[in-house]
């Protein structure tokens, strides 16, 4: 009876982003429910937004291994920002700046690229955009990624950077200062 191992029924949270309008809590339910997840508790944080204006809601659920990535597989499906899965739990952090012109290549279309393009998750946006505009930007941003993954986020984000012609000012981490 090794097999039945996979049957055992496990508690696992999900950390979701959500756009805040009518219905989207229900359509980010919606998938827990059709994979057979059971819903233990729901956290909604309506004051709290994250870095892109969404907001926060933590998940408790009880399912099978195998129904929970359902679960998640079935929530990015639907276009759902799934942030932290069970133990997928992101363990690394790095801070990085952009300069150039951002407003004027789009943000938001900069950040999803680069969210879209790793593993990782922009936990902090902070952008200076003095009044003359024609002298750029510049964004601090901080990424949240698994452990082991800081090269490969780098590398998306200064691919990011090129394409839209913006200069990336990397952190300078222990031992690879000069």
């Amino acid at each position: 009876m090794n097999d039945a191992h996979g049957d055992e029924v496990h508690a696992y949270t999900i950390r979701l982003e959500l756009v805040d309008e009518p219905g989207e809590l229900l359509r980010a339910l919606g998938p827990i429910a059709n994979n057979g997840g059971n819903l233990l508790s729901i956290f909604h944080e309506r004051g709290n937004l994250t870095p892109r204006g969404h907001i926060p809601v933590e998940v408790d659920l009880e399912a099978t291994p195998e129904r929970f990535d359902d679960i998640v597989e079935a929530l990015r499906d639907a276009g759902v920002n799934v942030i932290q899965a069970g133990a997928e739990q992101y363990s690394e952090e790095l801070t990085v700046i952009i300069v150039g012109q951002l407003v004027q290549t789009d943000l938001s279309d900069t950040l999803s690229a680069i969210q879209d393009g790793t593993d990782a998750s922009v936990t902090d946006v902070s952008l200076s955009a003095p009044e003359g505009t024609e002298n750029g930007a510049s964004a601090r941003l901080r990424l949240a990624t698994q452990s082991g993954e800081t090269d490969s986020v780098l590398s998306a984000v200064r691919s990011v950077a090129a394409e839209k012609d913006l200069r990336v000012i990397e952190p300078l981490t222990g031992g690879d200062a000069a």
